[in-house]
């Protein structure tokens, strides 16, 4: 067994801090998030850096907020050559699609860091910072997502350089691909970073999206653990929303692709047990930013009104870390720590020799994992979305 440790990072889609039955959340059913938070430390003051996936995903990745790497808001295109799709090229679902741009290029993030390292590096999911066809930052295995979102069992694929389309679920696919870099890694010498990006619960809701079996975990519930209130004033037009009936099979949805990819989680840790890894890999799961869900008469994250919202609701995230030995069992800390202090938090925690850029506005927050500390990580939380401005302590958010 490698003495580096491993690094399972699990990263959802649209999914709210509340959207976990350890979370509180007394109608969803979440048995394997629940084990995870059981086996190590959850967070239930954790936030994203922006309220929407490319700019929260590029600051998990670099350590930088939006205002530093660039990327504003989710990108709509950039993410394939169109030239190269042949028999694909007129496919609607690749109407805004012109050429490749790597948003990312020329920064510096923690994959880099730990391909300079040695670990091998794997992505099972969704990218969604451009040119898509192409392993970046560190990624030697790269099974992805043609562009950003995508159907559930309509899913446009990339694998082995080639897009294809796929009838199958797209969350057991993840879940299957991942399984089988584990069971790569596992005869290998080098420590492994293996990245788990669902587009899990992210829309669409509609029934025939999910699985019957988790669709019907949902069919008599109420749904009381989340508010019902009327739409916002500042709600857009084009979000999913819905008010009685409506409401509820919009939840049954979310709720339903939450559920199944909880199992795929289960399917990961697993398989983790079974290869002999579980003592020697640091498990975080995380998702890219909130949701609400007729949270506040909203539907949708930060982009669900306009002007762009704020609300805790959109920008905290779940944040679970698991790490036998190491990091405590069974705690829930009330630190306030954002995606922001990833990269420095993994550069601490795995022991990495490469330099950190300069000029990030995070911290380590491998202290309150590792030595237990309810110590607020900073001062306040920043965030950021369009012309949208947040800064928040515990007790007191301005939002500009």
């Amino acid at each position: 067994m490698s003495k580096q440790p491993n690094l399972l990072f699990i990263l959802t889609d649209d999914q709210g801090a509340w959207a976990m039955r350890c979370a509180g959340n007394s109608d969803i059913q979440t048995p394997n998030l629940d084990r995870l938070a059981e086996q190590g430390t959850r967070f239930d003051n954790f936030f994203c850096a922006s309220p929407v996936c490319s700019p929260a995903r590029a600051s998990i990745l670099t350590g930088r907020i939006p205002s530093q790497h660039g990327v504003h808001d989710w990108i709509r295109s950039g993410s394939l050559d169109k030239n190269a799709l042949g028999e694909h090229k007129d496919h609607p679902y690749f109407a805004s699609e012109d050429v490749p741009i790597q948003y990312l290029q020329g920064m510096t993030t923690y994959p880099d860091l730990l391909a300079e390292q040695g670990y091998s590096c794997a992505l099972a999911g969704k990218w969604h910072l451009g040119d898509s066809m192409c392993p970046q930052h560190g990624f030697t295995h790269w099974y992805t997502i043609g562009r950003g979102g995508c159907l559930y069992m309509q899913a446009d694929v990339i694998e082995d350089g080639q897009l294809h389309f796929e009838t199958r679920y797209i969350t057991d696919l993840i879940t299957e691909h991942a399984l089988g870099y584990l069971d790569g890694f596992a005869k290998e010498d080098s420590p492994f970073y293996l990245s788990v990006h669902y587009t899990a619960p992210h829309d669409p809701w509609d029934e025939d999206q999910h699985p019957a079996e988790y669709i019907d975990l949902y069919r008599d519930c109420q749904f009381t653990a989340t508010p019902n209130e009327p739409i916002h004033p500042n709600q857009i037009p084009t979000a999913p929303m819905g008010t009685g009936e409506e409401r509820k099979r919009l939840l049954r949805g979310y709720y339903a692709a939450v559920s199944a990819m909880d199992a795929g989680v289960g399917r990961l840790l697993d398989r983790l047990e079974e290869l002999g890894l579980s003592e020697n890999t640091l498990v975080i799961f995380t998702a890219d930013n909130g949701m609400n869900m007729a949270h506040h008469g909203i539907w949708g994250k930060g982009n669900g009104t306009f002007p762009f919202n704020l609300f805790d609701t959109a920008v905290k995230v779940p944040f679970i870390a698991r790490w036998p030995g190491h990091i405590p069992t069974s705690r829930v800390t009330s630190s306030m720590c954002s995606h922001y202090d990833v990269i420095q938090t993994l550069h601490e925690l795995l022991k990495l020799d490469a330099p950190l850029p300069e000029g990030l506005p995070g911290r380590s927050f491998a202290p309150v994992l590792l030595g237990g500390e309810d110590t607020d990580n900073h001062v306040v939380i920043l965030d950021e979305y369009g012309n949208s401005r947040m800064i928040r302590n515990r007790e007191w958010k301005y939002i500009h």
